[in-house]
């Protein structure tokens, strides 16, 4: 869906903010884009409407290059969500998610219509949220009507600069989740800058770890914390990014214990990440937690500590063997 071919960002002080940049993100999938404040990420994502325009090199949006493209009807094909939101603060609620399908010649009521329904899909009550301003939301609330608004012409593509960024870390990780839960509906096609490297890993299909202008590693989540590809990508991601798998890595069948008609006081469904696990695991005594098949609700087993490092290990050997 997008693909970079060869492009290079330089600017008139001689600056390369991007070096020969070629990578291509596939239709649905989320790529997040991580690495350190100015290493070229945000300018890599800003290329992608035509915010930045590339010095050389190409980028094809579903096959066709951008550069032949007209920017603000290419704009209103890219659904893009920043870090501090940007809604009309004159504006209600539903007038701002309404605001794109409008400016692309929808009609006032059914753009009307479309907002409301990716405003419940956002978790927001039109009827309730519908009338207010932005001011009268919280931070968290407003962010999810920036999500709904770059939803609302149903783009194909959408970018996201820091999302996430702006609120406190309980309600970032709520929205994590909620987006997560979306992405399995919408299925976009999405760049997501993060200087955060867990918000990289928790949300991307892959990611790209950036250095100076270049990527240094365009992988799985659990492939960049299991095998960096170098020593800088090593350095980035941490000496704890064993720890950091827990959140890629799924509790499996095989990784549990049989239940012996014990009834566990948790449980979790299988799927969930170790991370989730292992939290659920730490305020339980029994040292031991149920965990359950998601489409039966019956038990499947019972995940211990020997358990979870049984599915790390899993997950390292997985790895090393290419699989």
């Amino acid at each position: 869906m997008i693909r970079f071919e060869h492009v290079t960002k330089r600017y008139a002080d001689g600056t390369t903010a991007v070096d020969d940049l070629s990578f291509e993100v596939a239709e649905g999938e989320l790529v997040t884009l991580v690495g350190p404040s100015g290493c070229g990420k945000t300018t890599t994502m800003k290329m992608v409407n035509r915010l930045v325009e590339p010095t050389s090199g190409r980028i094809l949006l579903g096959g066709e290059d951008i550069a032949a493209a007209d920017p603000v009807q290419l704009r209103r094909r890219i659904g893009y969500v920043i870090q501090q939101v940007g809604l009309f603060p004159h504006k209600t609620v539903l007038e701002n998610t309404a605001t794109v399908p409008q400016l692309v010649g929808t009609p006032k009521a059914a753009a009307r219509a479309r907002a409301a329904e990716l405003l419940e899909l956002v978790g927001l009550d039109p009827s309730v949220y519908g009338g207010r301003y932005p001011a009268q939301l919280s931070g968290g609330q407003r962010q999810r009507v920036g999500v709904a608004r770059a939803l609302a012409a149903d783009p194909p593509v959408l970018l996201m600069d820091e999302p996430f960024g702006a609120v406190d870390p309980v309600v970032r990780e709520r929205l994590q989740n909620e987006f997560l839960a979306l992405q399995k509906t919408v299925r976009k096609t999405i760049l997501l800058v993060t200087h955060d490297l867990e918000e990289a890993v928790r949300l991307g299909d892959r990611i790209a770890v950036y250095g100076a202008g270049t990527i240094e590693q365009f992988d799985r989540p659990a492939a960049v914390l299991g095998a960096p590809a170098n020593a800088y990508v090593a350095s980035f991601v941490g000496a704890d990014r064993g720890l950091k798998r827990l959140a890629v890595t799924p509790v499996r069948a095989a990784d549990l214990e049989p239940a012996d008609g014990t009834a566990p006081e948790a449980t979790v469904p299988l799927g969930s990440s170790l991370r989730e696990a292992l939290a659920a695991l730490l305020r339980q005594d029994a040292g031991r937690i149920g965990v359950a098949d998601p489409e039966s609700g019956r038990l499947a087993g019972v995940l211990t500590p020997q358990g979870v490092h049984r599915a790390l290990r899993r997950a390292e050997s997985a790895e090393d063997g290419g699989s």
